[in-house]
């Protein structure tokens, strides 16, 4: 059997995803995965230091790689109404451009549809996901952003929106949201890259069509354990993208390459994006 090092994060849309793949559930062709999990930031960091064969990143993160990373078509978090949201206490002011915020990472797609929004905005904190709404609580930011299935309960902690930056982002481009995908090594060998961009998508059909099957993995590692709120968070990130980016998939990820070539915040590169 061959061994390929794969990362994925806790959260309920790859457990969901990767469960099969990873249990056995399904036919992987001869290859093994050695799993590592981790939040997206330390994903990100990862996979910038070229630590792992196949990984789950931001899609931010992966135009700042993509000499060493290629897309792969399965496993993607994209979609409409599912972007990060900038959230502040409730009926505190509303923060302005010199107030301190918390993202959760640098190269997070978080982080990248903020600078979309709000172009003038100095003063950032990275945090711990999971850790932002405590520092907005303590008031050691003034606001900051959220992901995963804390949209989902922020009002009920006390927590305001100031902004839908994902909202924000479809206003102006027409365009899914491209949050998270999987990519793999461009130094594999391109049958190899297509075997396992299979694999990734047999396993997420088995997910899809057998739902009980991944329960338990997706809530041993799930940060929020009410199990409706596990589901609205896999039905929100999992969906006809994740199967396939498909054309209009690829395009919104064309775009905000586009998008960062022309403000300079990344090289062009002569390689394609997609496996």
């Amino acid at each position: 059997m061959k061994k390929l090092t794969i990362g994925f994060s806790p959260c309920p849309n790859d457990t969901f995803i990767f469960d099969a793949l990873i249990h056995g559930k399904i036919d992987t062709e001869g290859l093994e995965f050695e799993v590592h999990m981790a939040d997206v930031k330390e994903l990100n960091q990862m996979a910038f230091r070229g630590e792992l064969d196949i990984t789950k990143l931001s899609y931010h993160a992966f135009l700042h790689i993509l000499e060493e990373y290629v897309m792969m078509d399965s496993g993607s978090a994209l979609g409409n109404n599912c972007g990060p949201l900038l959230i502040k206490n409730a009926r505190a002011e509303n923060p302005i451009k010199t107030d301190l915020f918390a993202i959760p990472g640098k190269y997070t797609t978080a982080n990248f549809l903020l600078n979309y929004a709000f172009p003038d905005l100095q003063n950032k904190q990275e945090l711990l996901f999971s850790d932002i709404e405590s520092a907005i609580k303590s008031k050691k930011v003034s606001a900051g952003l959220i992901i995963h299935e804390n949209r989902f309960t922020y009002a009920d902690r006390g927590f305001e929106k100031v902004k839908d930056l994902g909202e924000h982002w479809e206003q102006n481009t027409g365009m899914p949201i491209p949050l998270g995908g999987i990519a793999i090594k461009r130094n594999l060998d391109n049958a190899l890259q297509e075997k396992v961009q299979r694999l990734i998508r047999k396993s997420l059909e088995f997910a899809f069509e057998n739902p009980a099957e991944s329960l338990d993995f997706v809530k041993q590692h799930a940060q929020e354990m009410d199990a409706e709120v596990m589901q609205k968070h896999i039905n929100l990130y999992v969906n006809d993208y994740s199967l396939s980016l498909g054309e209009k998939g690829k395009e919104a990820i064309q775009y905000m390459y586009a998008f960062s070539v022309e403000k300079k915040l990344i090289a062009s590169t002569e390689k394609g994006l997609f496996v």
